[in-house]
């Protein structure tokens, strides 16, 4: 049986190899625990064997685990709800799931009751099994929308990829970077500073996929947080 902090080592060793592969710096890609599964004896578990951002799914548990730890670095991973969205807004340091603007709109109203910026990555379907995210062809136009909102900040993109064969994989995270690209491009020539310097995207099963494709944040539970993940 090994323990968390062996895991999480040998995530690290796991995440600097594809960086490597990659031709990426290590710096390049953070690394996000996810701990939906966990109480708050494994999460100060994990912060003592070195790892600062947490991801959560639910926003009780987001406000149970972020209000324990304040210090660390929370995201929200999970479907938006807009009746719990007050307790995700200001707790969580990036939303990774932003793909509705009704949720946009929220979102800004208590940022700005907040005296606040909240940072949003937009959500794209994955056009195969995962029902949420923005279509391919939906993209600049949230961003546009997102763009007009005063305490709303797009840092980038995420994706969830349909789980099972890596090939499938790697080109769903290839296909978001492209999207990035095309948009960040298509913003530029009409003069518009559109930085979406962040790419979410790679899980357990395939972060290595995403950190080849230019990921910029894996979110890993599993095989950090459970003791008999296989790999």
């Amino acid at each position: 049986m090994t323990t968390l902090k062996q895991r999480w080592e040998s995530v690290e060793q796991s995440v600097e190899e594809a960086c490597a592969s990659a031709g990426r710096a290590r710096s390049d890609v953070r690394v996000i625990g996810v701990s939906k599964t966990v109480g708050l004896d494994a999460v100060a578990e994990a912060i003592e064997a070195g790892i600062h951002d947490f991801g959560e799914n639910r926003p009780d548990e987001l406000v149970r685990k972020h209000d324990a730890f304040p210090d660390e670095r929370w995201h929200f991973i999970g479907n938006i709800q807009s009746r719990q969205l007050d307790k995700v807004v200001g707790r969580a340091c990036l939303i990774h799931s932003l793909y509705q603007t009704k949720h946009a709109d929220k979102i800004d109203r208590l940022a700005g009751e907040a005296g606040i910026v909240q940072p949003v990555l937009i959500e794209v379907n994955d056009g195969e099994s995962n029902k949420q995210g923005v279509a391919d062809d939906e993209l600049v136009a949230m961003l546009e929308h997102c763009a007009a909102l005063e305490h709303v900040r797009v840092e980038g993109l995420m994706i969830m990829a349909p789980i099972g064969d890596a090939s499938v994989a790697r080109a769903t995270f290839a296909r978001l970077r492209a999207l990035r690209d095309k948009a960040q491009a298509e913003f530029a020539q009409r003069g518009i500073d559109m930085d979406l310097h962040e790419l979410s995207m790679g899980m357990s099963n395939d972060y290595p996929e995403g950190i080849g494709e230019g990921a910029t944040m894996v979110r890993i539970g599993r095989a950090i947080f459970s003791a008999d993940y296989a790999g």
